[in-house]
């Protein structure tokens, strides 16, 4: 309670007094795991202290626990530079995969002999806080690693983020329970004046189902998982929000050099300095005990408060750390060691069908939502009507779903011994978009008959069309184009092009200097790659490899600069020439015939033509040869290049890319974090580069 008629220099005291007792019933409960005084008891110190500063805002500091939520919304995130870069984790997925990581670094440093140290891979988001003076001072996201942004205000909220260090005499007593003498040594001698550590903001799984709760009550969407509101969070522009989200933080990495040897080292000069560090995290001696840890968190995952989905293996030395050095973005040192994909069981609510761009139908099973690896899964393909008679799922059944590669869900199994007699058997409808249905011959497909009076697949095609891989037409998505069509000012993709920024405008969502923005990009777009452009057209079975056999073909008869050239050459290629193409054959190459024999394609293409589209042909030289009848798959993340820039660069060189490994690939390039490609190819020998590699090969 505010004392009455307080002096200022008496309130200047009750204030520092307040502020000290506060930070440590804090660090109490939140890193000793001690409630010293209850909850209630904390807030009402805390509401003293609001008081005083009310009555005298000059005494207010940034370090005060009133100022984790403070200050006007921002408009955006001003940017800022990392001291040092902040790197990301190659993935492992084995017990080799492990020995291979360690085999490397042996080669690297011979003489090492090496220990580790092992935490809890958080589903969370990295950051970065800088303290001054023992005064939290900067908060920054990752960002590219090298510049993130500054999130101070909201970090400010997260209770378990320490808004001034623990007093000096607190952080040498606790050091010396450490036995960390040679950093005591160091402190008397000099005390650091900047500290940077750094660590992971998470939300409970707790919190998480108290927020969707809330979700509910509002009528509004649910949240996916925890980390993505974390993420979220973490980025709203009004501190109050953020606060509003019951935020958590643990404190994983010492940036300033402050004596320490090991990871270790750091971990436990973290929590002296008052971080709160995560309890489960622990020193290992070698890789077998790094599996028993391993295998023991992925069985009791389910117990821990918050979501992980691995551990992070640290190789504990800080002087081997360095010296085995950064590739790309990831450090030598260190991976993060995944779990296995989670698999849960479902019930298939119903099966509908999806159209696509050639009016072939997707069977789709609408899932009871359910969490798979941190992620809600409300639905999963069934490919085709084999699929479905393989599986012999039907409406109404009890299923098990997993996420391929931990991304794409999937039905594992049907439990029919879980059926109770109501499911139901699905079948293709007969009739869609107004037309009938037909298996098409020789394939598991569903189709309508007349893919070319369906607005469906028109949108699809659409879609297709301006997609990154295609025209790659930026700012013109699925809802813009919905609108263009909705509002009859296009009927084909040809017409985006002679779009005007007045047509736009009266839309809805679009002011003038977004309507112009679109059609800049649309301009910006006319100039295309061949391989590309065939791409674009949607041809059935036709996907971006055998567009590039396709444009080999055509670039033989003539150089096309243009559509109207491609009508041209589609006139002198017979269908036993598509068909006799390496890649193509029969089935494929009938796709491509009829297609270039259709009268309305063939208007189409002089429709892109009239409309200006410039096709840039490759030329055909003894450079641009030099990876012929090479076979390239790409796994992982590259850094240097982005998955479609590498693939063309390999088609510019006159190689393939192929979407799986198989003994025919030459090389199958690992960038970070690669996926179950990397890990067949070593079962079958395949050759594995690196990026490095890779670049070189392209030179």
């Amino acid at each position: 309670m505010v004392i009455k008629n307080l002096t200022k220099t008496g309130a200047k005291e009750r204030i520092e007094k307040l502020k000290k007792a506060i930070n440590h019933y804090r660090y109490s409960r939140l890193v000793l795991n001690k409630e010293l005084i209850s909850p209630e008891a904390e807030d009402t110190l805390k509401k003293e202290l609001f008081d005083l500063e009310e009555k005298f805002p000059d005494l207010i500091t940034s370090d005060s626990p009133t100022q984790r939520v403070g200050g006007k919304a921002l408009k955006k995130f001003p940017k800022i530079h990392h001291t040092t870069r902040m790197l990301s984790f190659n993935d492992a997925f084995s017990e080799e995969d492990m020995e291979d990581w360690l085999e490397r670094n042996r080669k690297i440093l011979p003489e090492a002999k090496f220990d580790f140290y092992v935490e809890l891979k958080l589903d969370g988001l990295a950051i970065s806080m800088i303290y001054e003076n023992g005064i939290f001072k900067t908060g920054a996201t990752r960002g590219d690693g090298t510049i993130g942004e500054d999130v101070t205000a909201n970090l400010k909220t997260i209770e378990a983020i320490p808004l001034q260090l623990l007093e000096r005499d607190e952080i040498l007593k606790n050091l010396e329970k450490q036995k960390l003498h040679h950093i005591i040594t160091r402190f008397k001698k000099s005390w650091p004046k900047i500290i940077e550590a750094r660590g992971e903001v998470f939300l409970n799984k707790k919190d998480f189902e108290l927020l969707n709760k809330e979700q509910v009550k509002k009528g509004l969407s649910l949240y996916a998982n925890p980390r993505n509101v974390a993420a979220g969070s973490i980025r709203q522009l009004d501190p109050k929000i953020t606060a509003s989200r019951r935020l958590d933080s643990f404190a994983y990495s010492l940036k300033t050099d402050l004596g320490q040897k090991t990871h270790e080292e750091e971990h436990l000069i973290l929590y002296s300095l008052g971080f709160r560090t995560n309890p489960n995290n622990k020193y290992v001696k070698n890789l077998d005990d790094v599996f028993k840890f391993k295998e023991h968190w992925e069985k009791h995952r389910e117990k821990l408060s918050l979501e992980i989905d691995g551990i992070v293996v640290i190789i504990n030395s800080e002087e081997y750390f360095r010296r085995l050095g950064v590739v790309g973005k990831t450090p030598r040192g260190a991976i993060a060691y995944k779990f296995s994909p989670k698999e849960s069981e479902t019930v298939v609510e119903n099966i509908i069908v999806q159209i696509g761009r050639t009016g072939v139908l997707t069977p789709v099973a609408i899932l009871k939502p359910v969490q798979i690896g941190g992620t809600t899964v409300s639905r999963a393909t069934l490919h085709n009507e084999d699929e479905i008679k393989r599986l012999g799922i039907k409406i109404g059944d009890t299923v098990i779903v997993g996420r391929a590669g931990d991304v794409i869900p999937d039905v594992k199994k049907v439990l029919k011994e879980m059926r109770t007699g109501k499911e139901k058997e699905f079948r293709f409808p007969k009739e869609f978009c107004g037309q009938k249905v037909a298996r098409a011959e020789g394939e598991a497909a569903h189709k309508i008959l007349n893919p070319e009076k369906c607005d469906l697949v028109n949108r699809r095609r659409l879609y297709y069309f301006t997609s990154k891989a295609a025209f790659n037409i930026d700012g013109v998505g699925p809802k813009i184009i919905d609108s263009l069509l909705d509002n009859n000012l296009i009927s084909d993709a040809a017409d985006l092009f002679d779009l005007k920024t007045g047509d736009l405008v009266p839309l809805e969502r679009f002011a003038e200097k977004s309507a112009q923005n679109v059609v800049d990009s649309i301009k910006k777009s006319k100039t295309i790659d061949l391989y590309k452009f065939i791409y674009a057209l949607g041809i059935e079975h036709v996907g971006e490899e055998t567009a590039v056999d396709i444009g080999k073909k055509m670039a033989a008869h003539k150089t096309i600069n243009r559509p109207r050239d491609i009508v041209d050459v589609s006139l002198k290629i017979k269908l036993d020439d598509w068909q006799k193409i390496s890649n193509i054959g029969p089935t494929i190459g009938t796709s491509v015939f009829n297609y270039f024999s259709d009268k309305n394609q063939i208007a189409f293409l002089k429709k892109l033509d009239v409309a200006g589209v410039k096709i840039i042909s490759p030329k055909i030289t003894a450079e641009t040869q030099k990876l012929k009848d090479k076979i390239f798959v790409l796994t992982g993340r590259l850094e240097t290049l982005t998955r479609d820039g590498a693939k063309d660069r390999i088609r510019l060189l006159g190689g393939d890319i192929s979407s799986s490994v198989s003994k025919a690939v030459d090389y199958v390039v690992a960038g970070s974090e690669p996926g179950e490609k990397y890990d067949k190819a070593k079962k079958l020998g395949v050759k594995i580069i690196n990026e490095k590699q890779f670049l070189k090969i392209l030179k």
